[in-house]
């Protein structure tokens, strides 16, 4: 399949959503977990969290357009200024996609989709207890993107979580052992498997391919 410019506009609107969701690839999948200033907890999955830097250690995630439809976790994010992301394992996968549904503000995806918060060492938002590998955030900056009416929103960490197993050598980070789920599109979910580890490139170490 082949298409251009004009035939992507011609897509109906679900096809070119689907499609254009899942040509980037496999995606981080994470719950995104909030409070309203209310009380009322709140929990969210998201396929667009992104590394920005690791001095400050800033991870940002993209919020879509606002319009007429209610982003609890826009809203509360900017009301209280905390927010965790929390990795999705295969346990609770559907549990977790049934939070991208349009609650009301006043439902507690927590609750409906069986999913538990948790308080560690005080810090102000929710992280969910079911997933091993955990991020706690302190809202730093709002980027809005005029052409699409999107906004980045960028947090910097100050709370971790993350097993002893998934540490490898050199300090990396195994996504395998963590059994972190990816996410492509709207509803496909894959387990991730580690195929390779190399070196930091250098260009005097670069092989002759």
């Amino acid at each position: 399949m082949e298409l251009n410019k004009e035939a992507i506009e011609q897509l109906d609107r679900v096809t070119r959503l689907k499609i254009i969701n899942s040509v980037s690839g496999i995606k981080p999948a994470n719950l995104i977990g909030t409070v309203s200033e209310d009380g009322i907890t709140n929990v969210a999955i998201f396929s667009s969290v992104v590394h920005l830097g690791s001095n400050p250690p800033l991870i940002g995630f993209m919020m879509r357009p606002k319009g007429n439809v209610p982003r609890n976790t826009y809203q509360n994010i900017i009301d209280k200024g905390f927010y965790t992301i929390n990795h999705i394992h295969p346990e609770f996968v559907e549990r977790a996609h049934y939070t991208s549904a349009k609650f009301d503000a006043l439902v507690s995806e927590f609750e409906r989709c069986n999913l538990t918060e948790e308080y560690v060492d005080g810090f102000k938002a929710p992280f969910v207890k079911e997933s091993t590998f955990k991020i706690g955030l302190k809202f730093q900056q709002e980027i809005k993107i005029d052409i699409n009416n999107t906004s980045l929103i960028i947090g910097e960490i100050e709370h971790l979580i993350i097993p002893d197993n998934v540490f490898g050598k050199n300090s990396n980070i195994d996504l395998t052992s963590s059994n972190t789920v990816g996410i492509s599109g709207l509803n496909s979910y894959y387990s991730l498997n580690k195929i390779a580890e190399h070196p930091y490139a250098r260009v005097k170490e670069t092989p002759e391919f």
